[in-house]
């Protein structure tokens, strides 16, 4: 497949815009895997201060920060709309969410108020700003099971932003729910923001990228038509039956279970028909991704089976890593070295209007020997992350090994925008 098909030169931002969402994220990465080796216990218990300040480093810090860089390009791009004011977008967005999320991992160290406060301003503020200019673009955007995915996502995030901030306030001090009460919201803020924000924009985005990049074949027309969608009306349903319809809540999860396992089998049944059957990182990384998603399944399915494995500190430990890790930073990370060297490629023929030899391709913009070092590292660093759940004396290996990962990471991808200056990119 050309990777220019359905592409406009004319409508896309910046190299610059999405490229520094792309190069802070690893760094975030980073400061997750510090925090587990200064911290073992972060990987103990899921309340624990360490354990919120983790969470967030990699969902915000990692995973969003790569979700919205990738949105600024893909949305006008491949939806054919674009983001109103992109650049002022851009800043008020980066800007705010790496600030707003130190700020928030600080306040969960220590338990300060006023780190909360700035927290709950900048990330409010940066996030509003580019859900609302991301909505504009979306409800231009041509009809679409991409585009259906992405706005369903966007509302999940918005979701799991207003429930994000209420708790914030609430850990600053500054307002008070019932312990139940509170309880629901914690948990439909971890449902809205994994399986709705994070998944749903995975499931809406790989419609797109996994034939494009992999060389495989669409998936079924019908699944895709339908998943996204089911997902989240199940997912609506988990989050209000608690309060509305406590019998509803097992057919709800049941539900979610069952559209999580479709959508991985139909992923890496797609990748044995690809017509391109050369080895490929990123390829890898979605199958590391999938098969996690996998496991997620069968834990979830376990507990279910055995109360006293639901009840014990391992079991959401072991889930979250298996999720955040194993399936959303692998997948994340893979798109990385398809995304990234591609927007070189693409922006270098845009500005040059080149002839084809006269300048790097995608595979010969980014080293495949150190992706694949990098990706080993990154399957060391999930194996030894699930075993800490089980025995913590691994954590701080597990650190270790994910702080060369991502730390390789950011090498690889700053030696491809490096190469992108090399023959004479403009950021800008």
């Amino acid at each position: 497949m050309n990777p220019q098909a359905g592409l406009s030169f004319g409508q896309a931002p910046p190299y610059s815009m999405p490229l520094r969402f792309f190069l802070t994220a690893p760094l975030f990465l980073l400061a997750a895997a510090g925090l587990i080796v200064w911290a073992p216990e972060a990987l103990a218990s899921r309340w624990t201060p360490q354990t919120l300040a983790l969470t967030h480093a990699l969902t915000l810090g990692f995973l969003a920060m790569v979700m919205l860089g990738a949105l600024l390009q893909m949305l006008p791009v491949v939806a054919g709309s674009s983001i109103p004011a992109p650049r002022w977008v851009a800043w008020f967005s980066h800007a705010p969410l790496t600030l707003g999320t130190i700020a928030l991992m600080t306040g969960f160290l220590t338990a300060a108020p006023a780190a909360f406060g700035i927290g709950i301003a900048l990330l409010g503020g940066g996030i509003t700003v580019f859900l609302a200019m991301a909505s504009i673009s979306l409800a231009r955007a041509a009809a679409g099971v991409t585009v259906t995915g992405v706005r369903l996502a966007m509302a999940c995030l918005g979701v799991t932003l207003l429930l994000g901030l209420t708790l914030a306030l609430l850990r600053a001090g500054w307002w008070k729910l019932p312990a139940a009460e509170s309880t629901i919201a914690i948990a439909a803020h971890a449902a809205f923001g994994l399986l709705g924000w994070v998944l749903l924009l995975v499931i809406g985005v790989a419609y797109q990228v996994v034939p494009m990049f992999q060389i495989t074949p669409p998936y079924p027309p019908r699944l895709a038509r339908w998943l996204a969608g089911a997902l989240f009306a199940l997912l609506l349903l988990h989050a209000t039956s608690p309060l509305f319809f406590p019998a509803a809540t097992s057919f709800a999860d049941a539900g979610l279970a069952g559209g999580i396992l479709v959508f991985a089998v139909a992923t890496l049944r797609l990748q044995a028909q690809r017509r391109r059957k050369l080895p490929d990182v990123t390829l890898d990384y979605w199958r590391l991704g999938m098969a996690s998603l996998i496991a997620c399944v069968a834990v979830w399915l376990a507990a279910r089976l055995w109360p006293a494995w639901a009840a014990s500190d391992a079991y959401p430990l072991l889930l979250g890593v298996l999720f955040i890790g194993g399936f959303a930073v692998s997948v994340v990370n893979g798109m990385l070295y398809k995304i990234v060297p591609f927007l070189a490629w693409f922006h270098l023929q845009a500005q040059l209007q080149a002839r084809v030899g006269s300048i790097p391709t995608m595979k010969e913009m980014l080293a495949e020997r150190w992706t694949r070092w990098q990706f080993r590292l990154h399957l060391v660093a999930c194996a030894l992350l699930v075993g800490a759940t089980l025995w913590q004396q691994l954590a701080i290996a597990a650190g270790g090994v994910l702080a060369l990962s991502a730390l390789l990471l950011w090498l690889n991808l700053l030696s491809v925008a490096r190469r992108f200056s090399g023959h004479g990119g403009r950021f800008s």
